[in-house]
C-alpha cells in the first residue's frame, strides 16, 4: 500500500515509514518533501518528542530560541514541552525524517486529512481547513500547543473540538480520509 500524502496547497509531500501500528506505538517514523517556503509555525507537544534528521538539502529547525540550519546527516531533537518549528527557506525543496517517540496516532490520522481536505479543495490558502471545527479537531488530535499568549486560543480551540466530536466531524474525516 502507498503510504505517501501530498498537500496541493504546500507542494509537500509525506511519507509514512513507520506507524504506531508497525511499531506498537513505540514510535511514527515520516520522510517529509518540504517545498521552499514551506514549514510548520511555532508549537510544542506534551507527550512526544520529535527528532528531525535532514537527509537532502537544508530544513531550519528552531528549538526554543536556537535556529538550527541543518544540513544531510545532522538531527536536532524537539523534546516534549519545547517550542519549535520547522521550515524551508533554502530557495530549493528539502527532503528530513521525522521520528516521533512515542507514536502519535492523532499525529498520524492529523496528516491524512488534512493533506485530503487540501487535495480536495477544502482548504484555504494558507492550507488551514475552510471548516473551523475540523481545523480544531484537528490540531486537538495531533497533540499541538501553542506557545506564549497565542495559548489563550488554546481554550476555544478545544472546546470546538468538542463541538466537532458532538457533531461526529471526526468520525466522518476519519472514514473518509484515514487509509491507515
Amino acid at each position: 500500500m502507498n503510504r505517501t500524502i501530498y498537500n496541493p496547497i504546500q507542494k509537500d509531500s509525506v511519507t509514512f515509514l513507520k506507524t504506531h501500528a508497525d511499531t506498537n506505538g513505540v514510535c511514527t517514523l515520516v520522510e517529509v518533501e518540504l517545498a521552499d517556503g514551506g514549514g510548520v509555525g511555532l508549537h510544542y507537544h506534551k507527550t512526544y518528542s520529535e527528532t528531525f534528521e535532514c537527509l537532502e538539502g537544508e530544513v531550519q529547525v528552531r528549538l526554543g530560541k536556537t535556529l538550527h540550519a541543518l544540513k544531510p546527516g545532522e538531527s536536532a531533537t524537539a523534546e516534549p514541552n519545547i517550542n519549535h518549528l520547522f521550515r524551508n527557506r533554502s530557495g530549493k525543496p528539502c527532503r528530513f525524517r521525522v521520528e516521533l517517540r512515542p507514536a502519535s496516532r492523532g499525529f498520524e490520522q492529523s496528516l491524512q486529512i488534512g493533506y485530503g481536505l487540501a487535495r480536495d479543495g477544502q482548504c484555504r490558502p494558507n492550507g488551514f481547513p475552510k471548516d473551523k471545527l475540523a481545523l480544531a479537531w484537528l490540531f486537538d488530535i495531533s497533540e499541538s500547543n501553542l506557545p506564549g499568549w497565542m495559548s489563550l486560543f488554546e481554550f476555544i480551540l478545544r472546546k470546538q473540538a468538542k463541538k466537532a466530536r458532538q457533531k461526529g466531524i471526526d468520525k466522518k474525516l476519519v472514514e473518509q480520509y484515514v487509509k491507515f
